[in-house]
Formats: C-alpha cells, sequence, structure tokens
C-alpha cells in the first residue's frame, strides 16, 4: 500500500510531549497543532477549534436574516433546524465540550436564531426556548439515546462492554443503575461512557425499562424539560 507522504502529519499530544520526529519511509514528516477527524478538527483533545469552526454557523443566521422577510415562528424555526443546528451537532458524541467557555460559544448561535422570531426578542433564553419547545444544546448532547441503545435495545453485546450495570440489589428505584467510576483527568472525565451514567442513574424505572426505543424517547423529551 502507498501513502502520499505529503498528506502525513504528526499531532503530538499532552504537556510534556518530547515531540519527537517520525519519518514515513526517508522522508520526515512534519507536525500539526490540528488534525480532522471525520470533518471533526481536533485540537489536543480539547475541540476548542471545532468549537470555534462549528460557531461560523453564525454565518448562515446571517444569509436568512437578509434573504428572508418573515420573522414567523412557522419560518425560522424550521430554518434554523434545517440549515443550522445540524452544524452544531455534527458528531457531537465525538468532540465532547470540556469548557464554558466553548459551551456558551455554541449556545449563543441557538439565541440568536430564537431571538430573531417576532414576539420573542424582549423574553429570556429560557423563556424562549420554551415558547419554542426547544432544548438547550448541552441538553441534547447527553446523547441519552445512544446510552438506551447499548443498554436496552439492539447494541446490547456493545453496551455490556462499554458500561458496567449495578446489581440490581444494590440499587433504589432505577434497577439499571449505572457503575460511576472516578478518574482524576478531564479528558476522561468526558468521555461518553462517563457522561451520560449521572443522567441515567437519576432516570424513574419506567424510564430506563421502556419497551422500544420510541417510548423511550417519548420519556425523555418530558424529563429532559426538568434535567439540568
Amino acid at each position: 500500500m502507498k501513502f502520499n507522504k505529503g498528506k502525513r502529519r504528526v499531532l503530538h499530544l499532552g504537556k510534556n510531549n518530547p515531540k519527537h520526529q517520525y519519518r514515513l519511509g526517508v522522508d520526515l514528516l512534519g507536525s500539526s497543532s490540528a488534525e480532522k477527524d471525520l470533518r471533526v478538527l481536533v485540537d489536543k483533545l480539547t475541540v476548542s477549534q471545532q468549537c470555534a469552526l462549528v460557531a461560523k454557523a453564525n454565518g448562515i443566521l446571517g444569509s436568512i436574516k437578509k434573504s428572508v422577510a418573515s420573522r414567523s415562528k412557522e419560518v425560522i424555526l424550521p430554518l434554523y433546524s434545517a440549515l443550522v443546528r445540524p452544524h452544531l451537532e455534527y458528531c457531537v458524541q465525538f468532540w465532547a465540550l470540556q469548557f464554558k467557555k466553548d459551551r456558551e460559544l455554541l449556545e449563543r448561535v441557538q439565541q440568536r436564531a430564537t431571538k430573531m422570531i417576532r414576539g420573542l426578542e424582549h423574553l429570556s433564553n429560557e423563556e424562549r426556548l420554551r415558547e419554542l419547545s426547544l432544548f438547550r444544546l448541552d441538553k441534547r448532547r447527553l446523547t441519552l439515546i445512544n446510552a438506551y441503545k447499548y443498554l436496552k435495545g439492539g447494541c446490547l453485546e456493545e453496551g455490556a462492554r462499554l458500561f458496567s450495570v449495578v446489581p440490581s440489589d444494590r440499587a433504589r428505584g432505577n434497577r439499571h443503575k449505572l457503575e460511576n467510576r472516578k478518574f482524576q483527568l478531564n479528558t476522561k472525565k468526558n468521555f461518553f461512557t462517563l457522561r451520560v451514567t449521572e443522567h441515567w442513574n437519576r432516570f424513574p424505572r419506567e424510564v430506563v425499562e421502556s419497551p422500544s426505543l420510541e417510548r423511550f424517547k417519548t420519556h425523555l423529551d418530558a424529563i429532559l424539560c426538568n434535567m439540568l
């Protein structure tokens, strides 16, 4: 197999990384501060550059504002959902946010979109979201639907490797609680298997024992309104 040496880069991670140089054959490989994987920009596993990149969806909102005369909910909300929010959530299971400044950067894009709707300009962000039946982006990033698929749906075999379920005699209420493991590194704390544990354990029994994914989604929409 032949590799395109011009497209190979070395991404150095860690504060104490000695930053060794590597070769592909006889050619010395260059280094890079950030690389893309599945169109997600990874910057030393902090994904701050990715947040800045997707926040450019503000430009799409600007185009909508200039080209669409109507400011009604029936027009602006579908345009935001179809053209803007997918940029804010593309492959979000991979680039879990670690820093408050990054979370706020993305939330401001949705806040701007909701302020564009006539009659909601003077309401608070929470009131606008309630009027539009929307959730904050951090709620949508919980990826609890994926957790259900691994634990109760069609991915049980993979879920057994990803999660540790607490025995039912140790759990109160929800009999399918997950073991809440502790790590010192912030990077590990943001792994998918750890992000969902706290919220999954707070679910009542009827939610985690939903007989189908559709029923789980219905319960999830109702319970997310009171979470966080």
